[in-house]
């Protein structure tokens, strides 16, 4: 494995407003070879998140920035293609957070064997990875979802809540969601099996539209917007509802704070609960998630769509599409081949 290179995207500038290509740049850097307890891994696929926009400022989050001149870290997974471990072998697929780049050397303690047996292995960065999982805490822990409610979902056909609208109705409850196309709500609507969605772009005022879809209101909000579906959601929400906070992708890319909803004060007229939530602070029940997710899709319960782009070099676009609604589903990179050895 002499004189191995890797491509990789680093971060040239940081981003004010929409982020674009000038604030990427694609560099090559050497691989050095695997020492004790180390792997080399070749990366087959990577994830572009929402929530790497955060990243690219200065300030302080729960999770550090990234750094001027640095490869870009986030989910990958990939295939062990040289092993000085016991602990994982040549062939073994893993999950990693060393996405952005082609090949990695790691301790092999830093990352996860992932069951190929399963699902094909990008499903560990969508349906059976961080999305999947912040799906299943936000609306079974956060949203304390109980059989037979009444969920409604913002940004229903992405990554994440496409996996909500699915646990919900294995639930037993009534789903209505909303996304950003026709062709998006019949995917929700004819292939998830949801009783009603709603295009956002063309509904135009979305109270009257989320009441028509939910005649008897919310119990369960699970929130990936914000501004205009927030307000719309507060205003049908039941009393004693609950509203999981996952994600506002309305505001990442805004350069300055936008006006928020004016009726708050339902929130105290109708006794909700309004909570925000991270998916690193449930990593206690990926057993189970993984558990549940498996059942599921071996019983034709659980279904997924993807959106690849191919080519390290894609990356920076295939993220910037994240904020124009081009994703159909999970954005992934393949960045290698799906089988390395």
């Amino acid at each position: 494995m002499q004189n191995l290179k890797s491509r990789e995207i680093r971060l040239k500038s940081r981003p004010t407003g929409m982020p674009g290509p000038a604030n990427f740049e694609l560099a090559e850097t050497d691989v050095p070879n695997p020492g004790d307890g180390e792997v080399l891994i070749r990366n087959s696929y990577m994830s572009v998140d929402p929530y790497m926009r955060g990243r690219m400022m200065d300030r302080k989050s729960y999770v550090p920035p990234f750094q001027i001149g640095e490869a870009l870290s986030g989910g990958a997974v990939g295939q062990v293609v040289a092993s000085h471990s016991p602990y994982l072998k040549v062939g073994d697929f893993v999950q990693s957070m060393n996405g952005w780049r082609e090949w990695f050397v790691a301790p092999a303690g830093s990352v996860m064997k992932i069951d190929a047996s399963i699902a094909p292995v990008q499903a560990y960065l969508g349906a059976l990875g961080m999305p999947g999982l912040t799906a299943y805490a936000g609306l079974l822990k956060i949203g304390e979802l109980k059989e037979g409610e009444r969920v409604f979902v913002s940004a229903a056909s992405g990554a994440v809540g496409q996996i909500v609208c699915q646990i919900a109705k294995n639930k037993g409850c009534r789903v209505a969601g909303s996304a950003g196309s026709d062709d998006k709500c019949r995917f929700l609507t004819e292939e998830l099996g949801i009783d009603a969605a709603i295009n956002y772009r063309t509904a135009g005022d979305l109270t009257p539209a989320i009441k028509d879809a939910m005649p008897d209101g919310i119990d369960v909000y699970f929130e990936n917007v914000g501004g205009a579906h927030l307000q719309a959601a507060l205003n049908n929400m039941r009393q004693f509802g609950r509203i999981a906070a996952c994600g506002m992708i309305d505001q990442y890319n805004a350069t300055e704070p936008p006006p928020g909803p004016n009726n708050l004060i339902l929130i105290v007229g109708l006794s909700l609960t309004v909570r925000g939530f991270i998916v690193s602070n449930h990593f206690d029940m990926m057993p189970e998630f993984i558990a549940d997710m498996a059942k599921w899709t071996k019983e034709g319960k659980m279904k997924w769509r993807e959106t690849i782009v191919e080519g390290i070099d894609k990356a920076p676009d295939a993220f910037i599409g994240l904020f124009k609604g081009e994703n159909f589903g999970k954005m992934l990179v393949k960045v290698g081949p799906d089988k390395a050895v």
